[in-house]
């Protein structure tokens, strides 16, 4: 796809400084920009970039004003960066809007209903009683379980795996890999020690907007649902596990672990390699620190750290107490000789 100087300001509401037609294919870095690409100065140090830059087009706030000459075109535009971020945006959907149509070696099975301007890419299987909204992009080698519903705009990117009965809400984004509705890790000890499965029959609902990363996986209910709410942001290689519940607004960063029928509140934030513990309650705009590991239920608005997780503010001040714990330690020790020392003393 190409776009000259004049379609890019008209979509970012900027000025042209050079060509207006100068045209462009691909985006780059401003020290790494070549004939059509184009680029974006926002940070001052990168100033110099733009008098050896390659870039056919730059984008830059309007209060930038170049010493000498430039080779690439301007586009002037109030928050350089922003500008760039919806462009991103802009060049992503209009990607996206290129996919269309079933490609060859797909497989739709029966009483399948999809809307308009489905992508479907090879090797790509959908059960039957499946229900496919507008706009929906499946790429390759993507499998669709019986009577999953998928909503209107909805990308799911290669390999991803959605069982059985799923819902998947409007605006969603399934990154490759994942897996949506598999078993929850449900068992029975028999007493000869060995393990009764116990059947999944529940499902997994994602709600709208939400994003989920790459390779993570998300078990379906025992009884019910798994529920991910509204607007949920989860990063790559994320175990959410059977009955869990993840509120509005609520963002996971990689490696986090969700054992099951714990609920997560609205508006948290919770960093990378957390574990939680099953059957919990997590309050409302919680935020818990990476690596930390929660084993108790947690009240609206706390900031956690640690293993097990308490305030962060008595983490960092006991933190500095546990790096000089050694020096510490050896003091005791002195002080417990001298006191020794001294009863010896007062008893000769």
């Amino acid at each position: 796809m190409k776009f000259t100087a004049e379609q890019i300001a008209g979509v970012l509401e900027g000025e042209v400084v050079g060509n207006p037609l100068a045209e462009v294919h691909e985006l780059s870095k401003i020290e790494e920009g070549k004939e059509g690409s184009l680029t974006f100065l926002s940070n001052p140090k990168y100033n110099n970039f733009i008098y050896t830059t390659e870039a056919t087009i730059t984008i830059v706030n309007k209060t930038f004003t170049p010493e000498s000459d430039l080779k690439t075109t301007l586009i002037k535009v109030d928050d350089a960066y922003l500008a760039f971020s919806k462009l991103l945006e802009f060049y992503d959907q209009a990607r996206k809007a290129s996919k269309q149509g079933i490609e060859v070696h797909t497989v739709i099975s029966e009483n399948v209903k999809y809307g308009e301007n489905l992508y479907l890419g090879s090797f790509s299987y959908i059960g039957p009683n499946v229900i496919i909204g507008d706009n929906v992009k499946i790429y390759p080698n993507c499998f669709i379980g019986d009577n999953v519903i998928i909503r209107d705009n909805v990308t799911i990117f290669a390999g991803a795996k959605i069982y059985s009965e799923t819902v998947i809400g409007n605006n969603c984004i399934i990154h490759a890999g994942t897996v949506l509705g598999s078993d929850g890790f449900g068992f029975a000890p028999n007493a000869d020690g060995s393990y009764k499965k116990i059947p999944q029959t529940g499902n997994v609902v994602i709600e709208d907007d939400v994003e989920i990363g790459a390779c993570s996986t998300i078990d379906r209910a025992t009884l019910g649902s798994t529920i991910v709410r509204r607007g949920v942001k989860l990063d790559n290689q994320i175990q959410i596990a059977h009955n869990v519940e993840i509120g509005e607004n609520t963002v996971i960063a990689a490696q986090t672990g969700v054992a099951g029928s714990t609920k997560i509140g609205k508006n948290g934030m919770i960093g990378g390699q957390v574990g939680i513990s099953g059957h919990l309650t997590i309050g409302n705009n919680v935020k818990i620190q990476a690596q930390s590991g929660v084993a108790r239920n947690i009240k609206d608005d706390e900031v956690l750290q640690g293993s097990p997780t308490f305030g962060y503010s008595d983490f960092s001040k006991s933190y500095v107490h546990f790096k000089n714990l050694p020096k510490i330690i050896a003091e005791i020790e002195e002080l417990k000789k001298q006191i020794l020392n001294q009863k010896n003393g007062n008893n000769g």
